[in-house]
């Protein structure tokens, strides 16, 4: 019986990866064109039984993970390996190989959502828990994905030669930035029932938290 567990186990693995193929470009598509409607379906599909959540796209996190996976694809395939996998310095030497660089990226990213969801609790007068954090934090994972993989792409065109490909860069990382910042300020505005200009303050608020986080950190690999 324990063999035809394991080939039952392998094959519903294999089935759940190759769907990705399918379903990764399927979300970002959503995720980019109808990003907010994707963060209202987020907290809708976790009122589901669990076997019915997320049935046509990828789960929020993992989503997520694929994005900074792919990222760091093309950053191979572009510019090598990273020079804080190469380097042996100081705390450098924990990220020893682009696993431990996909963690501490994964790690850095979701900074983003966990600080964004925790303010919209924070501010909606609710007990910050596990259960009353999740749907935000789902939520925003939607929008933290394509961010950071436009983000990523962004960086590796910095990297390269000749000068135009850094302008692009900027001007990618430019629109990027102003993207999830609009995204934010009409998600804190709808889901606190505030003004835009409110909702505005809340997101640059919670994005000054998450980049002083993001920045303390990198600093130490750095």
């Amino acid at each position: 019986m324990g063999f035809f567990t394991l080939l039952k186990s392998l094959d519903e693995l294999l089935y759940e990866v190759m769907s990705w193929l399918i379903f990764f470009p399927v979300t970002l598509w959503r995720s980019l064109t109808r990003p907010l409607q994707m963060m209202n379906y987020a907290d809708i599909e976790l009122g589901d039984r669990p076997d019915q959540q997320y049935t046509d796209t990828l789960t929020p996190p993992l989503f997520l993970l694929l994005s900074l996976i792919l990222s760091h694809g093309i950053e191979l395939a572009t510019v090598g390996q990273s020079p804080i996998v190469a380097s042996k310095v100081g705390l450098d030497a924990v990220v020893g190989d682009d696993t431990n660089l996909l963690v501490l990226r994964l790690a850095m990213f979701s900074v983003f959502p966990l600080i964004m969801a925790a303010r919209l609790v924070r501010q909606q007068k609710q007990r910050l828990d596990r259960d009353t954090l999740r749907p935000p934090f789902y939520s925003q994972c939607y929008v933290a994905a394509p961010f950071a993989l436009v983000l990523g792409i962004a960086g590796i065109l910095l990297t390269l030669k000749p000068l135009w490909y850094g302008v692009s860069g900027l001007v990618l990382g430019a629109i990027a930035l102003l993207w999830y910042g609009t995204l934010q300020t009409r998600w804190f505005a709808k889901h606190l029932g505030v003004s835009l200009l409110r909702g505005w303050w809340e997101a640059n608020i919670a994005m000054i938290e998450s980049l002083v986080l993001v920045v303390l950190v990198a600093a130490l690999f750095s």
